[in-house]
């Protein structure tokens, strides 16, 4: 089983990146779970019709020892099975403590026993690398990590900081940086500019991603780009970064 996890700055195009990949493995032929990390629980909804799913945490509250798989997994497009953790509600809680919690019901629940997926793709917010949102590094979640940025100087930073803890966990065996998405945002020498941190971190831009009009408009349509626009040059290039991830995994089982 391939277990990533793609962390990214809140608005940088991670949950866009994420269920296009996740649509793209999909038509490879594999069986996908895409797990959201995030309190705003919309990682899935390109994967769904523009349908925001039931989060764990609500089906939780709802229905406590009653809750099954069917209530918080969903299959969404190509069969891509959807998961949302969601978090507290706003000003109460902690939402580190959310995804803590669904990861705990999904294994009570054998979820990855029940439907077996090929892949884990897990979708989590990058802003703080703390508490619930450091879970996916740890524990055996996720083996790869990835990290959607651009250019802008914000999202570079954030990227610092992930590949930092990272870098911490993988030290005592967990999750490993394999490089970087370049989702550009249009900024002057954004190649040159992003290809200079990913040295700083020691890793490099595995995917470059244009800035295209397909993407909004497949969204406006509640879909990936790999569903609404599958013959477009925008389905390409989310094909070749499903293509070179696994790539990068048969390397290193072979080495």
């Amino acid at each position: 089983m391939l277990k990533i996890a793609v962390y990214g700055k809140g608005g940088i195009g991670k949950s866009t990146t994420t269920s296009n990949l996740s649509a793209a493995l999909s038509t490879l032929g594999l069986k996908v779970m895409q797990i959201g990390c995030d309190p705003k629980a919309d990682s899935t909804k390109n994967l769904m019709k523009g349908e925001i799913i039931p989060t764990v945490l609500d089906r939780i509250k709802e229905k406590r020892d009653e809750i099954e798989l069917n209530d918080i997994v969903f299959e969404g497009f190509n069969g891509v099975l959807c998961v949302e953790a969601g978090g507290p509600t706003p000003g109460i809680g902690c939402a580190g403590r959310g995804i803590i919690t669904a990861f705990e019901k999904l294994e009570e629940l054998k979820a990855y026993e029940v439907y077996r997926p090929d892949v884990i793709i897990y979708d989590v917010l990058g802003d703080v690398v703390c508490g619930g949102f450091a879970m996916p590094l740890r524990g055996g979640y996720a083996e790869d990590v990835y990290v959607v940025t651009s250019g802008e100087m914000m999202s570079l930073y954030a990227a610092s900081n992930i590949a930092s803890a990272v870098n911490q966990f993988s030290s005592k065996g967990y999750a490993k940086l394999r490089g970087l998405i370049l989702n550009a945002k249009g900024v002057e020498n954004e190649v040159d500019i992003v290809e200079k941190v990913a040295e700083e971190i020691n890793t490099e831009i595995i995917q470059y991603i244009p800035r295209d009009g397909h993407v909004q408009k497949a969204e406006n349509d509640g879909k990936t780009v790999i569903e609404a626009f599958p013959d477009s040059e925008m389905s390409k290039v989310y094909l070749n970064l499903a293509k070179e991830i696994l790539k990068k995994k048969e390397q290193e089982k072979a080495s």
